[in-house]
């Protein structure tokens, strides 16, 4: 089966690596913008306290637990450890405030997750506090988690797309929209390409991917700001990732001596690729709330990218017509949800799996089905 993938974020990526893998012929075409959320996303993959909708908390949690395994497949495909390689560490997980009413209504919330997505819970003053995480404001203690990760983004996407190569893919560096007549795609320089199959993964630019179809999905952009700091002579690599409770920044460190903090949530900004001074005063002024240890690091770089997201919050995954599918509105979930998804999407397409293997992946992402929107109207 000829499958074409138009989008190579961690979305789009991840698809194509799940399909070669089971031995589809992939051919993914992308040119990627200015503001590709891949290219800023943050990069935490830990249990979320702030998705409540049904059938969206179960698909996030599933891949919260899938994400080790879709490391270890990832390392066999490329025939090494890729964790070093995509900055991905188990380093666990801080919910900080300094009232201890919200910190015990955080902690027995997490302590009704299962194990694998949050490992074991526990409370921190704040001195045991400062000893996981220096930076943190000195009043600040924690609700603790041991299974929180951090990834890098960028660097999963390429390992992503390595993998897929390894297994056959074929890439092409341009952009694309599907035909108006039958099951292909025109790049930008003209050619078309025919498939079985087509699979929209081109975030915030997917409608524009489908419109010569006459197919759509509601997806509208939120620009989101991020800084990174570095802290030279800082061994940050166990550092934990950190959040205010009640707030939806966050901050996360690497190997390389670099905290990343952010991000803003901008509904109107269309796909305006700019740092602007709101929102590098709202991200910085928010970090070093939490964390005033970093006041004298280094801003090294802001970076822009436009969250694809759908009017309910929830993903949007599925079929849009017999030959085309849709995996977009991700919205700040995407680096978390990409190889679950990607796994579940290719079962879809390809048919693969015993007839029980394959409603389970379809009852997996019901709730993101295109349809429900359709049916709203």
């Amino acid at each position: 089966m000829r499958v074409l993938v138009i989008g190579a974020g961690v979305a789009g990526a991840s698809v194509a690596w799940s399909l070669a893998r089971r031995g589809a012929e992939v051919v993914v075409v992308d040119r990627l913008h200015d503001g590709a959320a891949t290219l800023a996303g943050a990069g935490i993959v830990r249990a979320s306290l702030g998705i409540t909708e049904p059938g969206f908390v179960e698909a996030y949690a599933a891949a919260v637990r899938h994400y080790p395994e879709a490391m270890r497949c990832l390392g066999d495909a490329l025939g090494r450890d890729v964790a070093d390689e995509v900055g991905y560490r188990v380093v666990g997980g801080l919910w900080l405030s300094d009232d201890d009413a919200s910190l015990a209504d955080v902690e027995a919330r997490l302590r009704a997750f299962d194990g694998a997505q949050v490992g074991t819970v526990s409370r921190l003053d704040p001195a045991q506090t400062r000893e996981l995480f220096p930076v943190a404001a000195p009043k600040l203690a924690a609700v603790h988690v041991t299974r929180a990760a951090r990834v890098d983004g960028r660097r999963l996407r390429l390992a992503l797309l390595a993998a897929a190569r390894a297994h056959g893919a074929v890439t092409h560096d341009d952009d694309a929209r599907l035909s108006p007549d039958g099951t292909a795609v025109v790049l930008a320089s003209g050619e078309r390409l025919e498939a079985d199959h087509v699979v929209v993964a081109a975030g915030t630019w997917t409608p524009d991917a489908l419109a010569p179809r006459g197919l759509t999905v509601p997806v509208t952009p939120q620009r989101g700001q991020i800084s990174h700091l570095g802290l030279p002579g800082t061994d940050t690599s166990r550092w934990p990732t950190a959040t205010a409770v009640g707030s939806s920044h966050y901050l996360l460190a690497f190997d390389d001596s670099r905290v990343v903090v952010g991000a803003t949530r901008e509904r109107d900004a269309g796909t305006d690729y700019r740092v602007t001074a709101a929102g590098q005063l709202e991200v910085l002024g928010e970090a070093l709330t939490v964390a005033p240890g970093l006041a004298d690091a280094t801003l090294l770089e802001t970076r822009v990218g436009f969250r694809p997201t759908s009017p309910d919050g929830v993903p949007i995954v599925g079929r849009v017509a017999d030959d085309v599918t849709v995996v977009t509105g991700y919205g700040a979930s995407g680096l978390t949800l990409g190889p679950y998804v990607g796994e579940r999407v290719a079962d879809d397409v390809l048919g693969t799996g015993a007839d029980d293997a394959q409603n389970r992946s379809r009852h997996a992402l019901a709730a993101f089905a295109p349809s429900r929107f359709a049916e709203a109207r």
